[in-house]
C-alpha cells in the first residue's frame, strides 16, 4: 500500500500539529498528510497574550477524525526514511512518498534505570502514562517520585490519600524552574495553604550572584502532556478518603538501587543521600518524572546530524542535514547561534513555535521563497503554572549562561507573589513572575530595549510605584 503527498507531518503533538496548522494556511490548496501513533492529538487552543510575544494557552485532546478535512492523517508508526528517494515506510508496511518531511516525534521518558521496562516504574510522558498512574494509584497508600520538574512537583502535591516520598537531585523543588528562593516560596505556601495571613509583608532584596551561588555547581509514544494537565484526572490513592498529605521530600539524594518484592507487591528502594548514608523505604510503585530522550527510534538510509543531547540538529529555518527534511519540537536541539535572550528548553511552548516555525519554512521552500526566522526566537518565554500559582518566566530568568556577572533583585509577598529580575550591568536580563503577570509585558519590553535601570535603584520593583507607567 502506498500514499503520496507533498507535505509529510510525523508526530501528533502540539509541535506537529502547529507545524500542521502553518502548512493549512500558507498553503491552503497543498496535500498535508499528519501520521501520528496515536488517534488521540494534541493541539492549541485559547491561546491569549499575556506580553506582546508571549502567549497563555491550553491544549485539546481531540481525535484524528475531528480534525477537519483540510489535512489527511494516519494512525501508525513511523519505521525508515528514504531520503534520497523521498517515502517513508511506516510500522505496517505502508509506503508514502512525499516532496517535504517534518519529524516531529517528541521525546521519550527518561527512566532512572535506564529504558529497562519494569512495571513498578511508571515514566510520566504522555495521556496514556497518566491512565497508568490512575490505575495503580487506585490500590496504593505509598509511592515514590523522582524528578524535580514541572510534572514531577505538580504530581508530588496534587496526589491525594497516598503518602508520597519526593526524591530531588539538587538542593531545593522544582529546579528545573526555578531557584532556592522561589522554591522556598512555593514551599511555604503549600504548608500554609489551609491558613489566612490578612496582613502579607512585601520584602526587597539584591543580592550579587555569588551570594547565592551553590557549593557545588553543576556546569508507542502519544504526545506530551499539556499545561494543568492534571486537573482531568482522578489522582487519588487508596488511604484514608479526604486526607491530604504533604510530600515527605529527600533533598540531593538519588536512587542506588531498587528490588521488586514478589508478586510486584512492591518496591524496596535504598536511596544514597549527599552525605554518604543510605535509607531504605518501600512503597507500592515508582513514578519516573526526569525529563526526556528525543524520541528517534526510526531508521534513515543517510545518517541524521545529532546534537549532544541526542537531539536531531536543525538550523534556524527547522532544516536538519538531509535535504527537503525538517524537523520540530523535543525531537529537535537548536543548532543555530543563538539570540542574546533565548534558549532552547523542551517546553510546550517552544514546541509550539518550533512546529510553526517549521511549517512556514516547508511552506516558503515549495515556493522557492525565503522567510526570516520567527521573532519569538529573539526572547524565551514561558507560562505555565506551578502549584496553582501563575508563572512567567522571561529571558535569562536563573541567570542562565552569564556566569556571575549579575545581580538578582527579588521582591516577595507570602502566599501571593515571587517577583525576580535578573540584572547584568544595569540592563534587565531575565524575569520570573509568580502569582503576578501583569508586569510580564513591561519586562518583555525591558529586556528587548536593554534599557539601563540604573537611575531607578531598587524603586523597580518597589510595589508603591507602578513601574508599567514609565516602561510600557
Amino acid at each position: 500500500m502506498s500514499r503520496e503527498c507533498e507535505f509529510l507531518v510525523v508526530g501528533g503533538g502540539i509541535a506537529g500539529v502547529s507545524c500542521v496548522e502553518s502548512l493549512v494556511i500558507c498553503r491552503p490548496n497543498a496535500s498535508v498528510l499528519l501520521l501520528t501513533e496515536s488517534s488521540v492529538v494534541k493541539s492549541v487552543t485559547n491561546l491569549v497574550p499575556v506580553a506582546r510575544y508571549l502567549h497563555k494557552f491550553d491544549v485539546r485532546e481531540q481525535d484524528v477524525s475531528e480534525m477537519g478535512a483540510s489535512f489527511e492523517t494516519l494512525v501508525d508508526q513511523l519505521d525508515h526514511i528514504n531520503s534520497s528517494e523521498h517515502f517513508i515506510r511506516t510500522k505496517a508496511g505502508v509506503e508514502v512518498k512525499y516532496r517535504y518531511l517534518c519529524l516531529c516525534t517528541g521525546g521519550t521518558p527518561k527512566l532512572f534505570s535506564g529504558q529497562v521496562k519494569d512495571p513498578l516504574v511508571i515514566g510520566i510522558r504522555d495521556t496514556d502514562s497518566v491512565l497508568q498512574l490512575q490505575r495503580k494509584l487506585a490500590t496504593a497508600k505509598d509511592i515514590m517520585i523522582l524528578g524535580n520538574g514541572g510534572i514531577a512537583s505538580e504530581l508530588a502535591y496534587e496526589l491525594k490519600e497516598v503518602n508520597v516520598h519526593w526524591v530531588v537531585k539538587d538542593s531545593h523543588i522544582s529546579a528545573t524552574f526555578v531557584d532556592p528562593g522561589a522554591a522556598e516560596f512555593f514551599h511555604i505556601a503549600m504548608n500554609e495553604v489551609n491558613e489566612q495571613d490578612s496582613s502579607p509583608v512585601t520584602a526587597i532584596k539584591r543580592m550579587r550572584y555569588s551570594e547565592v551561588l551553590p557549593k557545588e555547581q553543576t556546569s508507542n509514544h502519544g504526545a506530551a502532556l499539556g499545561p494543568d494537565w492534571h486537573r482531568t484526572f482522578d489522582l487519588s490513592g487508596a488511604g484514608e478518603r479526604g486526607a491530604k498529605r504533604l510530600p515527605k521530600i529527600y533533598y540531593k539524594s538519588r536512587v542506588h538501587s531498587v528490588q521488586n518484592l514478589a508478586d510486584n507487591a512492591g518496591v524496596i528502594v535504598n536511596l544514597e543521600h549527599e552525605d554518604g548514608s543510605f535509607e531504605q523505604l518501600t512503597c507500592d510503585f515508582i513514578v519516573s518524572a526526569t525529563g526526556v530522550l528525543p524520541n528517534t527510534h526510526y531508521t534513515c538510509d543517510s545518517p541524521l546530524k545529532y546534537s549532544a543531547d541526542g537531539g536531531i540538529s536543525v538550523d534556524e529555518m527547522m532544516r536538519t542535514n538531509l535535504v527537503d527534511v525538517f524537523a520540530a519540537g523535543d525531537v529537535c536541539t537548536a543548532n543555530w547561534p543563538a539570540a542574546m535572550h533565548w534558549f532552547q528548553m523542551r517546553l510546550w511552548t517552544q514546541a509550539r513555535q518550533m512546529g510553526s516555525m517549521a511549517g512556514r519554512s516547508m511552506a516558503a521552500a515549495s515556493e522557492g521563497e525565503s522567510v526570516y526566522q520567527d521573532f519569538c526566537f529573539e526572547l524565551f518565554g514561558h507560562v505555565t503554572k506551578l502549584f496553582g500559582y501563575p508563572v512567567v518566566l522571561l529571558g535569562r530568568f536563573n541567570g542562565q549562561d552569564l556566569g556571575r556577572d549579575y545581580d538578582i533583585l527579588v521582591r516577595c509577598t507570602r502566599n501571593k507573589e515571587y517577583i525576580k529580575f535578573v540584572l547584568q550591568n544595569n540592563r534587565l536580563r531575565g524575569a520570573m513572575l509568580i502569582g503576578n503577570s501583569d508586569l510580564a509585558e513591561t519586562c518583555e519590553n525591558l529586556i528587548l530595549n536593554g534599557i539601563d535601570l540604573e537611575p531607578y535603584g531598587n524603586d523597580i520593583l518597589n510595589p508603591d510605584i507602578d513601574i508599567e507607567d514609565y516602561f510600557d
